[in-house]
């Protein structure tokens, strides 16, 4: 294979990458060099013969794992958390089935809720489908303990085929108190910055704006923050002066942990 075709291929394996420059000068020159010495070492009778090339050259300038921003951190964290309180029912809206939803999935059963289709049988896992601006029937106290990690700040924004409402966010927050019952937990997450829309991607809070709008129907039993380095910090206290500039963030994530009044 000449240098040109290698180039080729792997540019059509990276295409999608955000990596340039250097490293990729860098990581197609140590594939190369991989790639002659494998060449070297097969045998004329191989067991194995080479079908194709397929360049994957930034793996291993990466960390161990692949870390996806905020959601790792927070879905581990609040796993865990039911995973202490023991609920009796938990329901999920709208977070990450290939993350939160299949961490809790591991230890219990979970009921999640989306707009989307999900065709899939998931052990542990009841799914029904329905637009959380409007309250589905018979969900009404429905349940102690509920989720929703990075999933409000898209409401209304027709990003996941929702229908166009400003105050989504705010529709959907009420329909999942209804359906918590009195003293059941809320577990919740959104990001936080500078507050507005991105439209039609999502919304950004800010941290006073979220303690101001949860403690009329909440008690804050923790609050975590995962700041723009991704630190996740345990600690914060949300009613500080570095709170008011939710800690600085441009695009971090408020983790609240909270009980229905």
């Amino acid at each position: 294979m000449t240098i040109q075709r290698i180039g080729r291929a792997i540019a059509y394996r990276t295409k999608r990458s955000v990596k340039k420059g250097f490293l990729r000068i860098k990581a197609t020159s140590s594939f190369i060099h991989d790639l002659k010495e494998f060449k070297k070492q097969i045998p004329a009778d191989t067991d194995f013969p080479m079908i194709k090339y397929y360049p994957l050259i930034f793996d291993k300038y990466t960390e161990s794992g692949i870390f996806t921003t905020h959601y790792f951190q927070q879905d581990l964290l609040i796993a865990q958390r039911i995973f202490s309180n023991k609920p009796e029912k938990h329901v999920d809206i709208g977070s990450r089935v290939d993350g939160f939803v299949t961490h809790v999935a591991s230890y219990r059963e979970i009921e999640i809720i989306d707009i989307r289709p999900l065709d899939r049988k998931i052990v542990n896992v009841s799914f029904r489908q329905a637009d959380l601006m409007k309250l589905p029937e018979g969900l009404l106290g429905y349940t102690d303990s509920i989720s929703s990690l990075h999933v409000i700040e898209h409401f209304g924004l027709g990003r996941y085929g929702d229908p166009i409402d400003v105050n989504g966010h705010l529709k959907a927050l009420d329909n999942i108190l209804r359906i918590l019952k009195s003293g059941g937990k809320f577990y919740f997450s959104v990001p936080v910055g500078v507050q507005g829309v991105y439209f039609n991607a999502h919304r950004l809070f800010s941290v006073s704006y979220l303690v101001d709008l949860l403690e009329n129907n909440y008690r804050v039993d923790n609050f975590y923050l995962i700041d723009d380095k991704e630190i996740l910090h345990l600690d914060l206290d949300f009613r500080s002066t570095e709170a008011a500039s939710s800690f600085g963030c441009v695009f971090g994530c408020a983790i609240f942990e909270l009980t229905k009044n």
